[in-house]
């Protein structure tokens, strides 16, 4: 898709990593529940459903815009030629920080497998470049965006029927434990030649139409220990990374609060409807294939049970 930017890109290229809110079409192929590629997905995209779980473009489709991209950055599963050298989307929805979290859908590409696929990139970034340190003068002026652990809760901690991990860990031991591996894998990234690093925090998870439907409120206005085991991974997150700030001199770490982002009242941005999605779901919480959608889509905040329209999306990049 041409965006008709005119000029260069801010940064010559954009890697991304992540699940879902991400994912750009890595799981169109792959045999799991967790696809996003048939209709209404995409209704609002031009070229259709591409595997986006949303109606329009995703946060990073428009940060790709905001950077001065004239393309918006292609999936793995299907990026070939020189397009490596502007950048590369990993994401992989139903995917966290654990190897074990979102199988209970089906395949997933894990982070650990997202930087190994990254690794396929870096190497045929160097056979184009003619060499080992052009790669990496040029990764290193790349911006590495990052946004995993939402599904280490949802698809994961608090599904104690399929996962233990809640039987092992209290939810600030499971914090610790997810801060500590995500933390190797934040070095393996840096090992690879990343140096401008973005990494997003939790939003409020346990406000998903998901959430509330699955567990209830108490009367609360959301699942309250839900968010609450959210933001003891963002404060955690946010010590991580002031310390890989001062540990990796020559890099930088930025946290994006999205956590904040989204916790004053979505109506005073025009979004009247945050309970429920804009499409009819299934039992999974996902778009029925082909079943229309609302129409007035500017004022629902959610467009599936767990995935914000490409409306709120562009509120978030405001």
């Amino acid at each position: 898709m041409q965006l008709h930017v005119h000029g260069e890109p801010q940064v010559p290229c954009f890697f991304i990593f992540g699940d879902s809110l991400a994912d750009n079409g890595n799981n169109n192929l792959l045999p799991t529940k967790a696809r996003a590629n048939y209709p209404p997905y995409g209704i609002d995209f031009p070229n259709g459903p591409t595997g986006r779980f949303t109606n329009g473009r995703t946060t990073v489709d428009i940060i790709a815009e905001l950077l001065g991209f004239d393309k918006h950055i292609p999936p793995f599963a299907n990026t070939n030629g020189f397009d490596i050298l502007k950048g590369v989307n990993y994401a992989s929805a139903s995917a966290g920080i654990r190897e074990e979290t979102g199988k209970h859908l089906g395949t997933c590409i894990s982070l650990n497998g997202q930087l190994k696929n990254h690794h396929v990139t870096v190497l045929g970034i160097e056979r184009k470049l003619g060499g080992h340190d052009s790669a990496i003068n040029h990764l290193k002026q790349c911006l590495y965006t990052v946004g995993m652990g939402g599904n280490d809760y949802i698809n994961n901690y608090f599904m104690p029927r399929k996962y233990l991990s809640s039987r092992h860990y209290g939810p600030e031991q499971y914090a610790e434990v997810l801060i500590k591996q995500y933390s190797l894998q934040l070095r393996a990234l840096y090992n690879n030649g990343a140096r401008k690093f973005a990494l997003s925090g939790l939003g409020l998870i346990g406000c998903l139409p998901y959430s509330m439907n699955l567990y209830g409120t108490n009367g609360s206005a959301c699942v309250n220990n839900m968010n609450t085991a959210a933001q003891s991974f963002n404060k955690k997150l946010i010590s991580l990374v002031d310390y890989l700030n001062k540990d990796l001199t020559d890099a930088k770490f930025i946290y994006l609060n999205t956590y904040g982002m989204v916790s004053g009242d979505p109506k005073d941005a025009g979004f009247t409807v945050i309970n429920v999605g804009c499409c009819k779901v299934g039992d999974i919480g996902q778009c029925k294939p082909s079943e229309t959608p609302c129409n007035n889509r500017n004022v629902y905040a959610f467009w599936d049970s767990f995935h914000p329209t490409e409306a709120l999306n562009q509120n978030h990049c405001k």
